[in-house]
């Protein structure tokens, strides 16, 4: 018999029975919600792992990787546990302890700007503590009391299963592994490594590749690397992907299909990085195969955390499906919010579709990138431009983004965003405190409530937003009552950027 559907409690609540079927049955709705530690091998594993379950008295069950790691368990070489998806933060009933997870995801991944940059552990949690405003004593107790784990044991678990995944999917040298996985040195990675996976790196790499599938893409280079992301079923690929192509942007964005292209620059090491990548959705597989240019390589981790906000792969949709089960409209099964791969970029999309539709801002954001884009070399036809950075909108002259056809207000919130991001007075990722993001932002001429929820929405991947006045809501709601709406959305907290999702996609007609 199938487990059970999730609940809302946290996973290490689920019972033991519950766990065990959903390892036998292989449910893909507890993937990254749910680990294995099997105690006669000391092999921890997903619950979709395709070994022979293990005896139920041998098993042990976990709601997080660093749990299991905590325990002793190394993972399983075949279901690889780093492919997992996360977990939607606002699992949490800590809210400190969310955006400390958020912070400390930054120090691993970077890539962003405004966010830490990669440190060491003792070093991180300490400024992590500092920017929340709290002792670093208080941090470690509420981070404990949330996550089961220390800050340093949970952020020491995510830099080593993100090694592990360059190591098997990518040929980089351990030395940029070491670096790409936020460890200070070659030194203390190698020790970190044997001391939790009780092998060497270059070990671990050697097993996977004797026992390695094909390769995901056969035309890929021998420079290239494929990474694979998994989620949570179900997942809304049609609504997603309709989304996606309704509003790509020629010469940055292609949906072709099951896939999606794009380029992307973005800062690594005081240097920005620009190239190309390519999303695969596998469905069967409950998979998305990402494919990074070799430019983009040294920031291979920031990419796939881009990946994963930027198409939702973390939502537990077990949880957001059963809150909208009020929506005026036929919800989607596994409905997802697509962030966005460049938060500033994110921003300006928003605000060059004040009150116009969405082939209109898609028109005027079109010019923008033909203007002041950047140019670059891609294997992909009609894939050529960079999006524009911060520096240059900020310092274009104002009658040069007027001849757009960009309206003079436009051009002004335009480019005080532009300004504010460009100086580090704004940070437009998902490692950025809401309400401090949310006070910058209505400070700033020509954004206000509507603007700056669709941007927490997309750019900081609050999952809670909601722009009361959008009039694709309002029309999907049956009215024009914007309060009465806000107060009828009460009842899909905490999830209400979802509810956003499935009111504009059921009034948007697939071409």
């Amino acid at each position: 018999m199938p487990a059970p559907p999730p609940s809302a409690a946290p996973p290490s609540a689920l019972h033991d029975d519950a766990a065990y079927a959903a390892l036998r049955t292989r449910d893909a709705r507890f993937d990254g919600r749910l680990f294995v530690g099997v105690t006669s091998t000391g092999i921890y594993c997903r619950p979709v792992c395709r070994v022979r379950a293990p005896r139920r008295e041998n098993c042990r069950f976990f709601g997080q990787a660093a749990l299991a790691e905590a325990a002793g368990f190394r993972p399983c070489l075949r279901c690889r546990p780093e492919l997992a998806p996360g977990l939607s933060l606002t699992d949490s009933s800590d809210v400190l302890a969310a955006q400390a997870a958020r912070l400390l995801a930054a120090a691993v991944h970077g890539g962003e700007a405004g966010a830490p940059a990669a440190a060491d552990a003792p070093a991180t949690v300490p400024a992590v503590a500092a920017r929340l405003g709290i002792t670093d004593r208080h941090l470690r107790r509420i981070f404990q009391r949330a996550h089961g784990v220390t800050p340093i044991a949970w952020l020491t678990t995510q830099r080593l299963l993100l090694a592990k995944q360059l190591l098997t999917d990518t040929a980089l040298p351990v030395t940029e592994v070491a670096l790409a996985s936020g460890f200070a040195s070659v030194r203390r990675f190698n020790a970190a490594f044997a001391e939790h996976y009780r092998l060497q790196p270059g070990a671990l790499r050697k097993q996977a590749a004797d026992g390695a599938p094909a390769p995901l893409s056969p035309d890929r280079t021998a420079a290239e690397a494929t990474l694979r992301l998994a989620w949570r079923p179900p997942y809304d690929l049609h609504g997603v992907l309709d989304f996606l192509r309704h509003r790509a942007l020629p010469g940055i964005e292609q949906v072709d299909g099951l896939t999606v292209r794009r380029t992307l620059a973005l800062p690594h090491h005081g240097q920005v990085l620009a190239g190309w990548l390519q999303a695969r959705f596998e469905p069967a597989r409950h998979e998305l195969h990402l494919r990074v240019a070799p430019a983009l390589l040294p920031a291979i981790a920031a990419v796939r955390e881009r990946a994963r906000q930027a198409l939702d792969l973390d939502a537990d949709p077990a949880r957001i499906d059963a809150q909208l089960a009020t929506l005026p409209v036929p919800a989607r099964p596994g409905v997802r919010v697509p962030g966005g791969w460049c938060g500033f970029e994110s921003a300006v999309r928003v605000i060059l579709g004040q009150q116009v539709t969405v082939a209109a801002a898609r028109t005027l954001t079109r010019r923008l990138v033909e203007r002041f884009g950047t140019p670059l070399d891609t294997p992909f036809d009609s894939l050529d431009r960079l999006f524009p950075s911060a520096a240059t909108l900020a310092a274009a002259a104002p009658e040069d983004i007027g001849t757009l056809g960009i309206v003079r207000q436009r051009v002004r919130a335009l480019q005080a965003l532009a300004q504010a991001v460009a100086e580090g007075r704004l940070h437009l990722h998902r490692a950025a405190p809401l309400d401090s993001t949310l006070a910058t932002l209505a400070s700033l001429p020509g954004i206000g409530d509507w603007s700056a929820q669709l941007i927490a929405m997309r750019a900081l991947a609050w999952p809670d937003a909601w722009p009361a006045t959008d009039i694709g809501i309002l029309n999907a709601l049956g009215h024009r009552d914007a309060k009465a709406g806000t107060a009828q959305a009460e009842a899909w907290r905490p999830w209400r950027a979802y509810a956003v999702m499935n009111l504009w996609l059921s009034l948007e007609a697939t071409p």
